[in-house]
């Protein structure tokens, strides 16, 4: 395992780690925050503002550390049983948020320029998954990991390169889990694979929007690449739309460590 990164706020800048303790949600803390409309609660992601990626969320003693370039640092104190506010995802998933009060709103609100609210997943909610393996998860699209392969970055690569576009970095992708030694694609055919002690279940090959089209350094959106590519040759044969890496259920929780090998058990 050559990466390993959790996003604390749903659609803010990664953050990479050299090891994590994975539960059934997936990485500790990751997702475990979202950005949402103030009016009507449905979530705000890169897809229709892609400047969320130049925001950075880290988890401090004390709260979330929010920081922006040209915004002061705003340190939010968890508030773990405030107001309860109603969310949604895709207008498909229908939950709740608790509100992390009016300072962190103020903040969000200005960096990403429109009114919105910080929430945060409630302790006692339990969100499904789907696919092979469902799994659960928090505020991640819908599955818990997701997983991609150096090779298939390179094999993506050596296609744009040779239509005279420069490659593209793996964080356009925003994997938890990047895997090296495997072939390109592998993460495809794995139904179940173990990482040290963790194990996890195949979910569904992961879907790309317009996301990786954002630099995810700078918020700005590039385009066409990575998307024009992919469209040559990942066309999903199960479901409308272009796939690139897989989401994966945690089936065994545990740590993980780079360098750590990842071992097929079930293919």
């Amino acid at each position: 395992m050559s990466g390993l990164a959790y996003y604390p706020v749903k659609g803010f800048r990664a953050v990479p780690v050299t090891s994590a303790d994975v539960v059934e949600t997936g990485l500790v803390g990751d997702r475990q925050y979202m950005v949402v409309d103030a009016a009507d609660g449905s979530f705000i992601s890169q897809r229709k503002v892609p400047a969320m990626a130049a925001a950075r969320a880290a988890v401090v003693d004390g709260g979330l550390l929010l920081s922006l370039d040209g915004l002061d640092d705003h340190l939010v104190e968890v508030v773990p049983d405030g107001p309860v506010r109603e969310v949604s995802m895709f207008n498909k998933w229908y939950g709740h948020g608790i509100d992390q009060g009016d300072l962190a709103a103020k903040w969000c609100s200005q960096a990403l320029d429109r009114d919105v609210r910080l929430v945060r997943f409630p302790p006692t909610q339990t969100r499904d998954g789907w696919g092979l393996h469902p799994g659960k998860v928090a505020f991640g699209d819908a599955h818990a990991i997701l997983l991609i392969t150096e090779a298939s970055l390179a094999d993506l690569n050596t296609r744009i390169t040779a239509t005279g576009e420069p490659p593209v970095p793996m964080d356009r992708f925003r994997p938890n889990i990047t895997l090296t030694d495997w072939p390109a694609h592998a993460e495809d055919r794995a139904i179940r694979l173990r990482i040290g002690p963790v194990e996890l279940g195949f979910s569904t090959r992961a879907i790309r929007c317009a996301v990786p089209t954002v630099d995810q350094s700078t918020g700005e959106k590039k385009g066409p690449e990575p998307t024009r590519t992919l469209a040559t040759y990942r066309r999903d044969p199960d479901r409308p739309g272009l796939s690139f890496g897989a989401k994966y259920a945690v089936l065994t929780p545990g740590p993980l460590h780079l360098n750590d090998e990842a071992i097929v058990v079930e293919g």
